[in-house]
């Protein structure tokens, strides 16, 4: 007796699901089944939203952010920015939620990625050189390294560190501090959390 399957058109649809980030094989089985049960007009709506996005929206070439074609990079077009400071982060998304802060009007730049030896990121694949681009154009004062507290985001800020210090020695480079969290108690926190909360601690 033949296997019974989804028939080719859905097995086609849940294999573009997969390639979705999260998205697993149920998970993807379970949206595609989803999606054929809605009405016709949604699905080719999500459809050109889809390949609007995807003909609409780029990288910034300067600081890597999200940019329509349209309007152009909402970073870049911000008059009102302070160009001196540059807050370097791994992924464009990654601005986002420091913007949500309110507690910076500088200037960002996206790298597109971090050092991962082990996963064959090398420095040449990110945009280091567009970042010394902008900090070579003299207006730049400090440079704030926002990449991640793991391993290969302390290879990048370290790699990133000493590159400009020997690029551009007149530059500050500083990190963001780390430490406890918000609501956190220390009977919580970790030995290198602890550790980064004290060499980082402030006078109030």
């Amino acid at each position: 007796m033949a296997r019974i399957d989804f028939p080719e058109e859905v097995q086609l649809l849940v294999s573009h699901l997969k390639r979705l980030p999260g998205i697993g094989p149920k998970s993807a089985e379970r949206i595609a089944v989803w999606l054929i049960g809605q009405d016709g007009d949604f699905s080719y709506d999500l459809a050109k939203v889809i390949g609007l996005s995807a003909d609409m929206v780029q990288m910034c070439p300067v600081c890597g952010f999200f940019q329509s074609s349209q309007t152009g990079c909402q970073l870049c077009n911000d008059d009102q920015r302070d160009r001196s400071l540059i807050c370097v982060v791994e992924q464009a998304t990654d601005v986002l939620p420091l913007e949500r802060t309110g507690a910076f009007r500088g200037s960002y730049h996206c790298l597109g990625g971090r050092i991962a030896p082990l996963d064959g990121i090398s420095p040449e694949d990110l945009r280091i050189s567009q970042l010394l681009e902008r900090v070579n154009e003299g207006e730049v004062k400090e440079i704030i390294l926002g990449v991640g507290s793991d391993v290969e985001g302390e290879a990048t800020a370290n790699y990133l560190a000493e590159l400009l210090t020997e690029k551009s020695p007149g530059v500050a480079v500083t990190r963001l501090a780390q430490g406890l969290p918000a609501g956190g108690g220390l009977d919580h926190a970790d030995e290198l959390t602890l550790y980064r909360a004290l060499d980082g601690r402030r006078r109030i």
